[in-house]
């Protein structure tokens, strides 16, 4: 495989992970680089660099980033998030991964879109579990962690694929492993809610 494919599906992969945690920051840092000429995306995704795109990203990002740091409130923008980051991981893999065949751009999609499907989970099944906490400096922290890891990770994949795709390895690894627990947690305070309703 030639260093351009592997960058191309290190992108690729990055993005549809990076949507599932916050694909306005994504779009942000994809467009961003490619504006600054940090890094030249596929033809596909240089649409990302229109100082339109990154404007509406940044009113968007701003609004999503607000909204992150307040308990509860997170909890009812990562069910509303459900319908942006699922789609946005597999439309921006798919894009990155365009100009190498269609056949692989349409694979790239779907485990775009799959990465994207599984960090929101998480992410939701985690705000979930830090939302029992009374105090909200745990809410802002996480959130704070999870835009770090969008802008470290996407950079990371930009700068060295190799790595970056060998800690997405381990990641999916350990969210396999977790991701289960994680959801039972998540609804142990919904099923104390449900009982004590049903109690006479």
């Amino acid at each position: 495989m030639s260093a351009e494919a592997l960058a191309a599906i290190a992108v690729a992969l990055g993005a549809g992970w990076a949507s599932g945690l916050n694909a306005y920051a994504a779009v942000l840092v994809l467009g961003s680089a490619e504006r600054l000429g940090l890094v030249s995306l596929p033809h596909g995704l240089q649409v990302l660099a229109s100082p339109w795109v990154l404007a509406v990203a940044a009113v968007l990002f701003a609004l999503n980033f607000l909204a992150d740091k307040v308990p509860y409130v997170d909890s009812v923008n990562d069910a509303l998030q459900t319908f942006v980051r699922i789609p946005a991981g597999f439309l921006l893999a798919y894009g990155a991964a365009g100009g190498l065949s269609p056949e692989v751009a349409v694979i790239a999609g779907l485990l775009g879109g799959t990465l994207a499907a599984g960090t929101h989970i998480a992410k939701t099944g985690s705000r979930a579990l830090i939302n029992t906490s009374p105090e909200p400096f745990s809410n802002i922290a996480a959130s704070l962690a999870e835009d770090v890891t969008v802008i470290g990770g996407l950079a990371l994949a930009i700068a060295h694929p190799i790595t970056f795709l060998c800690l997405l390895a381990v990641f999916v690894a350990l969210l396999v492993w977790l991701l289960p627990k994680l959801v039972r947690l998540a609804l142990v305070p919904l099923r104390r809610l449900v009982g004590r309703r049903q109690k006479p």
